[in-house]
């Protein structure tokens, strides 16, 4: 059991082949992320929307590319096993692909970001995916995004830590 569980898109090469989640680049910062904000990487869990790598070869190099809904949904119900069993309080949506499969419609993140939707006896949480960080050229700007990443981590811890007072 866990009381966030973190959704991602999908598996990344790293991750497609160590079989686990997030342990890649983008799995590092969103633990810098975790730890800025008092969040033990290991009270939390962390999924995927999509179960699978999908990627084009180039090479020797596997390539992202981003899932199709079609895709997102058939893997669905593998996300709502998960959720079943570990009964989180809030779900956190990395991105607009999670945040689709989580809501069961798109969602603009920019909108969207930084704020909890009620989703029946638990909560979704909005922000960014770590690896759009990554992406992005400017390293004023990666640090600015960063920052609201730690932001929004720090927005779900203490909402956690309400809720052990309530």
């Amino acid at each position: 059991s866990a009381s966030t569980m973190f959704v991602g898109e999908q598996p990344g090469d790293m991750e497609d082949r160590q079989g686990q989640p997030f342990v890649g680049p983008a799995g590092r910062l969103l633990d810098r992320a975790l730890a800025a904000a008092g969040i033990p990487r290991q009270q939390a869990y962390v999924t995927n929307a999509v179960k699978h790598f999908k990627f084009i070869q180039r090479g020797k190099r596997r390539l992202h590319q981003k899932p199709l809904i079609r895709q997102v949904m058939s893997c669905k119900p593998w996300l709502e096993a998960e959720i079943e069993v570990i009964q989180p309080k809030i779900i956190v949506a990395l991105g607009p692909t999670a945040a689709h499969a989580v809501l069961g419609h798109a969602v603009r993140i920019n909108q969207e970001r930084g704020k909890f939707i009620p989703l029946g006896s638990r909560e979704a949480f909005i922000t960014v995916h770590p690896s759009a960080i990554l992406r992005l050229q400017e390293s004023g700007e990666r640090e600015r995004e960063f920052d609201r990443l730690v932001d929004d981590m720090k927005a779900i811890h203490r909402k956690l830590e309400l809720g052990k007072a309530g």
